[in-house]
């Protein structure tokens, strides 16, 4: 474990363009009209997740998908990643066709025991920049936990009692969906196209639901009930979700300018519980 804190600090820094094609594939993906983007205009809070996607060489993969560790992310000793949680701040708008630059710097790396057994968590300080603003900020909590146990049960969620005059609205994730998203953002990682590597090696049921895709749709649903623009929006994982089974969204105001969201599962289990914040 000492040898893994001293990737404590390492950074790397790349570039994008907020690329209108790109984003209007996400409209599409959302069910929303891509033609209603124009270059030039204000990016979509929360659609940043389409950029910076991966560009590992194919021979510099490893064998879940994702770009083999010990090059920005430290050589973690676990062999399952997840999505765990993150914290993104809107500080300004990005125009649509604008060049970005983001700078990522590993903030921590923490080692944690859990029901499951054995966990690393690594949290990843992410800044945007275009036109010489840090326009959107994001630290990411990546997950690395020890190999799935053949047979095991995953472990038991609560079921929490949503308030009466929550918001509510399901989707259905489907195999189009995950496929598109994880063209829209380049992301390799098995679990979400591979369905026998899913069931086989990391011991899931079925295909699992990009973190990604639940955390735009609880955005765009917190931007639909917000007075205002959304300034910041943190989001926890408690447990995945799967292809083919409802997934219920739900929003609470909590205060003015600020809503609590939650993701259950087809269960009624809690997924996913965010709080979204608009500007003062």
């Amino acid at each position: 474990m000492d040898a893994l804190q001293e990737w404590i600090g390492r950074s790397e820094v790349v570039e994008d363009e907020a690329s209108l094609t790109l984003l209007r594939r996400l409209a599409a993906l959302l069910d929303q009209d891509p033609m209603a983007l124009q270059r030039g205009a204000p990016m979509p809070e929360g659609w940043h997740v389409v950029l910076f996607g991966p560009l590992a060489r194919q021979s510099g993969l490893g064998p879940d998908g994702h770009a083999a560790k010990g090059e920005f992310l430290p050589p973690v000793p676990l062999p399952r990643r997840m999505f765990a949680g993150r914290r993104t701040w809107f500080n300004a708008p990005i125009a649509i066709g604008a060049e970005v630059r983001r700078v990522s710097r590993i903030a921590a790396i923490t080692p944690k025991e859990g029901r499951s057994g054995k966990m690393i968590f690594v949290t990843i300080r992410h800044g945007i920049e275009s036109e010489g603003r840090e326009c959107v900020v994001e630290e990411q909590d990546l997950v690395y936990r020890d190999a799935a146990t053949p047979g095991a049960k995953p472990a038991e969620a609560p079921l929490p009692e949503l308030p009466a005059d929550a918001v509510r609205e399901s989707f259905t994730p489907d195999t189009t969906l995950l496929f598109r998203y994880s063209a829209a953002t380049n992301n390799g990682h098995r679990i979400h196209y591979d369905a026998d590597y899913a069931r086989q090696v990391e011991g899931y049921p079925a295909l699992v639901v990009n973190g990604g895709i639940t955390t735009t749709k609880l955005t765009e649903l917190a931007k639909r009930l917000l007075p205002g623009p959304v300034a910041k929006v943190t989001t926890r994982a408690g447990r995945p979700l799967f292809v083919g089974r409802e997934v219920t969204l739900a929003a609470q105001r909590k205060a003015p300018g600020k809503l609590r969201l939650w993701a259950l599962d087809d269960g009624g289990r809690l997924a996913f519980e965010t709080l979204a914040e608009c500007a003062a």
